[in-house]
């Protein structure tokens, strides 16, 4: 193989590349929580077609959390309790080292930050494969 066509060949696998980074940065855009930073993601061994992502997030105050429901099971644990608040409600505590489990389809979340600290959370998602992490619901 000449180096002209060794050069062809890299530019091509290069741009390939750079277009599917760039085509999940912009679908985790429209899709995902831009306060979540994964750290880990695996095929679900045993499962085919499922997931399981780890990741953590902050909630600064006056962040919300909107309504929402995910294709498959979310695990979250409070690193960082907060003050949150449903609309029309008083102010809860969540606590730090509260567990959550939301399982699929069911909606959750619809509260916003609010007192003096941010929400820190720990999740774990057991999700189906090729979907996205958060369908957005009222």
């Amino acid at each position: 193989m000449t180096s002209t066509a060794r050069l062809s060949r890299l530019l091509k696998v290069a741009a390939v590349f750079g277009l599917g980074f760039a085509t999940a940065l912009v679908a985790q855009t429209f899709t995902d929580s831009p306060q979540r930073v994964e750290l880990k993601r695996a095929d679900l061994s045993g499962a085919p077609g499922m997931e399981v992502i780890a990741s953590t997030a902050e909630y600064k105050v006056g962040d919300s959390i909107e309504r929402h429901v995910h294709h498959g099971v979310e695990v979250a644990y409070v690193l960082q309790g907060a003050s949150i608040q449903v609309p029309g409600k008083d102010p809860a505590t969540l606590a730090a080292g509260t567990t959550l489990l939301n399982l699929r389809d069911i909606r959750h979340g619809g509260f916003k930050v609010v007192g003096e600290v941010p929400l820190k959370l720990f999740t774990v998602h057991v999700v189906d494969k090729g979907q996205p992490l958060y369908d957005y619901t009222k």
